[in-house]
């Protein structure tokens, strides 16, 4: 058996490259196709927030399921990244989430949004502080790609715990808690809905 070379070795790669790349084109285009008509940026959320509960790679992850880490995704840049036990409150002991690689329920968004838009809209921060960032809209006119909230939402007061991306049918992707993973739930899976909400910013 002749050695193929390095050079011979990286066009090889560079074509399984490109293939695993057209067929998650592939599977995005299907999955777009199969959602109803919808304005460009919530179409683009609601495919990336699929591709990403099927454990597709992305950039800043290389694919897999992507499990709950308490405060993951709130680095410099949106993406998974080693979480932190600072206020932890899961009931597993002890806490797991500085050696775990994952997202939080505000860290998914954050990151599904930075790369619907091109760019960090939510930001750092908590669900309070991404809450006040967007625009609630009545359940009634609710679109998939928009976040569903739970807690209080006042005038005066937000005190919120968990968001998740609506995805239609009462359905969102979200990460739920430490030993989940990404996922699909119920909107009503929690009883403290406090509303949709919309960015209504540039694209």
């Amino acid at each position: 058996m002749t050695d193929a070379g390095p050079h011979r070795l990286r066009d090889l790669l560079g074509h399984r490259r490109q293939a695993a790349t057209a067929a998650l084109l592939g599977m995005l285009l299907l999955l777009s196709a199969s959602t109803p008509t919808l304005p460009a940026a919530l179409n683009r959320i609601t495919t990336i927030a699929y591709a990403i509960e099927a454990g597709s790679h992305q950039p800043g992850w290389w694919g897999g399921a992507i499990p709950y880490s308490w405060g993951g995704g709130h680095g410099e840049e949106p993406g998974p990244s080693f979480g932190t036990c600072r206020g932890y409150t899961g009931a597993i002991k002890p806490c797991p989430a500085t050696r775990t690689l994952g997202l939080d329920c505000s860290g998914l968004t954050r990151w599904i949004y930075h790369l619907a838009y091109g760019r960090d809209v939510l930001g750092p921060g908590n669900t309070d502080d991404h809450v006040k960032r967007l625009k609630r809209v009545p359940a009634a006119v609710a679109k998939p790609g928009d976040l569903v909230f739970y807690g209080k939402v006042g005038k005066r007061k937000v005190r919120t715990h968990h968001v998740g991306v609506y995805v239609g049918q009462g359905k969102m992707i979200n990460a739920r808690r430490t030993g989940t993973e990404v996922r699909v739930d119920r909107v009503a899976a929690l009883d403290d809905l406090a509303g949709y909400f919309r960015y209504s910013g540039p694209l």
